[in-house]
C-alpha cells in the first residue's frame, strides 16, 4: 500500500533551520505532485508548498515564501522541505501529501495520500 513517511521534525529556536524529508513507497512517485501542509494546535490544516511532477514548478504559501524551499528526488522517491528563518508561528505538525492536481493542491483541491505528520516546534 501507499506510504508517505515524514522525518526531520523537532525543536528549534527562532531563526533556526530544519529540513523535513518525506519518503514515499507503493506509488509511482514521478506521477504525483507532492506537497507539504501543516496544522497548528486549534487551527485548520493549511497548505505550505507544492512541487510538480518533475520538480520544475513550485509554489508556496505567502507565509513561508522566501524562507522555505521544497525539492524532490524522483530517483529516491523523496520530497524535502528546507525551512530557514523559522518563527514561533511555524510551530505545527507538518504533513506530506501526494496528489495529481498541481494547481488545485494549494486551493483546497483533493489529496490522494497523506503522511502521518511530523512535529515542528519553534521556541521564541
Amino acid at each position: 500500500q501507499v506510504q508517505l513517511v515524514e522525518s526531520g521534525g523537532g525543536l528549534v529556536q527562532a531563526g533556526g533551520s530544519l529540513r523535513l524529508v518525506c519518503a514515499a513507497s507503493g506509488l509511482t512517485f514521478s506521477k504525483y505532485v507532492m506537497g507539504w501542509f501543516r496544522q497548528a494546535p486549534g487551527k485548520e490544516r493549511e497548505f505550505v508548498a507544492a512541487i510538480s511532477w518533475s520538480g520544475g514548478m513550485k509554489y508556496y504559501a505567502d507565509s513561508v515564501k522566501g524562507r522555505f524551499t521544497i525539492s524532490r528526488d524522483n530517483a529516491k522517491n523523496t520530497v524535502s522541505l528546507q525551512m530557514n528563518s523559522l518563527k514561533p508561528e511555524d510551530t505545527a505538525v507538518y504533513y506530506c501529501a501526494a496528489t495529481t492536481d498541481y494547481y488545485g493542491v494549494g486551493r483546497g483541491g483533493p489529496v490522494d495520500f497523506w503522511g502521518q505528520g511530523s512535529q515542528v516546534t519553534v521556541s521564541s
